[in-house]
């Protein structure tokens, strides 16, 4: 565990390893198509979808340094550790949680994956917006989370997806949310503004 997660976090690998993992992910796209079906297959299509995102948004840590620079004003806010935690945890757990009650549940349950990414990428757009300026994950949010995520919610809908999934699914994307930046804001009231982002 220790190598892995000094490869992972400390050489900062993961968004590289995902990058690479969501490749070979599309590629089985069609076989699980053939298997699963249309709706399926765009629930599953998320997690490659977010791990490219994530290679925009966490390369070279650029996500964390825009974060301490921005939101936390300089404290280091966002670990990288945290960063990982909250990425593989907060978004591959959740997509693959989100795929198997899809699966075994109901389809509509799948809109929690979808609503994850199209929450995440409406505050990346949003922050450009205010702050007229790049941020890191803003390019995937428009180029792969906006199409994908409407044809999937689509899909969805036309599968079946009830009004009590939908809320919740969305209920979830924005309560994972609200607990990052919960947890910056309070980061930053421990750490107050004095600690240079170094990380």
């Amino acid at each position: 565990m220790t190598a892995m997660k000094c490869w992972l976090v400390d050489r900062w690998q993961w968004p590289a390893a995902g990058l690479m993992t969501s490749l070979f992910l599309i590629a089985v796209l069609p076989v699980f198509y053939s298997v699963a079906g249309l709706a399926l297959t765009l629930v599953f299509a998320q997690l490659p979808a977010y791990m490219i995102h994530q290679f925009e948004e966490h390369h070279d840590n650029c996500f964390c340094r825009y974060v301490n620079r921005v939101l936390a004003g300089g404290c280091i806010a966002l670990s990288p550790m945290a960063a990982f935690w909250i990425n593989s945890i907060g978004v591959w757990g959740v997509d693959l949680a989100a795929l198997a009650l899809a699966r075994y549940v109901s389809p509509g349950l799948g809109l929690i994956a979808v609503d994850l990414a199209l929450v995440n990428g409406t505050l990346h757009v949003l922050m450009a917006l205010v702050r007229r300026e790049y941020n890191p994950g803003v390019w995937t949010s428009v180029v792969i989370f906006a199409p994908l995520g409407i044809w999937t919610y689509a899909v969805l809908l036309g599968a079946g997806a009830t009004v009590p999934e939908q809320i919740l699914a969305l209920a979830i994307a924005i309560a994972i949310h609200i607990g990052i930046v919960v947890y910056v804001r309070v980061r930053v009231a421990q750490l107050g503004s004095t600690t240079p982002a170094t990380e």
